[in-house]
């Protein structure tokens, strides 16, 4: 399964939440998530795609440690089915 495959699921589904999952460049400092996901309850998290077989680069790292860092929401996703538990979670954990 493609990436971009994993990305439009999370879209698709982000949006029939009520939400909205912007797609994220920063030209200056790679290694950014792919989206900045916002969820109705309030919720904003910086979202990373890979696919099944990916695997974060050394920039992409070092942005997941900052976003620990700074007590940020941050999460990867590797498939459609874990997109599909990670919302559950959000829904079932709603501020």
């Amino acid at each position: 399964m493609k990436e971009s495959t994993i990305e439009k699921h999370l879209v698709t589904q982000v949006k029939a939440l009520g939400g909205m999952a912007y797609k994220f460049t920063s030209p200056a400092h790679r290694g950014v998530a792919d989206r900045v996901v916002c969820l109705p309850d309030g919720q904003t998290w910086f979202v990373e795609l890979k696919a099944p077989n990916g695997r974060l680069s050394e920039l992409q790292k070092i942005f997941q440690s900052d976003m620990a860092r700074m007590n940020q929401r941050y999460a990867c996703l590797w498939s459609k089915e874990h997109v599909e538990e990670w919302l559950n979670d959000r829904k079932r954990n709603a501020i």
